[in-house]
């Protein structure tokens, strides 16, 4: 059995956080031994994305959720400043919080293809391990082939296997609560009963 000895950073909009993002983290832990925990880590409001609900809301979604996981964490270190850091930022906060610990980054496919336009992108991918999931059509191995930067480092990514398909998203949630259709069977009960509290994304936002 393998140590656990590893942090998984999980960054997104979590515009609202629904049950394939839990889903998904919970994957990871079960197949890879050596995560201890995954960390939420919600982006700024300033992150350039239209329709982005306010921190506070985003961070108390989430925050019911993973409250109620011990290996879950919630962390807003991107929801401070007057901008949202870069993702070579994050992982640097996460890894001083984590000094004992190997931090990861979880991403997309469709991330991946743009990973080495980021931010000290080689800094990035030589000092973490990145784990993906495949996308649509997307096959990992041929998008590091096919690039020079990852394909140096390809030892230090790792696809997460699609066992569940998810096909949830956050904008399809958004469009069936501004359409007064329900989604409470795509959020956990936490979220579902947040949003309704609160009346979030019945209008759209600028």
């Amino acid at each position: 059995m393998k140590t656990k000895n590893s942090i998984v950073v999980f960054g997104g909009s979590f515009n609202p956080p629904h049950s394939s993002h839990f889903s998904m983290a919970q994957q990871v832990l079960n197949e890879f031994e050596e995560v201890e925990r995954v960390v939420f880590v919600p982006v700024n409001k300033t992150y350039a994305k239209a329709g982005l609900e306010e921190n506070t809301h985003r961070y108390q979604m989430l925050k019911a959720v993973i409250e109620k996981n011990s290996q879950f964490m919630l962390s807003d270190v991107d929801m401070h400043g007057d901008r949202s850091l870069y993702t070579v930022e994050v992982l640097e906060a996460i890894q001083k919080q984590f000094p004992d610990k190997e931090v990861w980054l979880l991403i997309g496919s469709d991330n991946l293809k743009e990973i080495s336009t980021w931010k000290r992108p080689e800094e990035l991918i030589s000092k973490h391990k990145i784990l993906v999931r495949e996308r649509n059509e997307d096959t990992i191995e041929e998008i590091v082939k096919e690039n020079e930067l990852l394909n140096r480092y390809k030892q230090n990514i790792k696809i997460v296997k699609d066992g569940m398909g998810n096909t949830i998203s956050s904008t399809y949630i958004r469009e069936l609560i501004k359409s007064q259709k329900s989604a409470r069977y795509l959020l956990p009960e936490e979220v579902y009963h947040y949003i309704n509290q609160y009346h979030l994304y019945k209008e759209e936002k600028r």
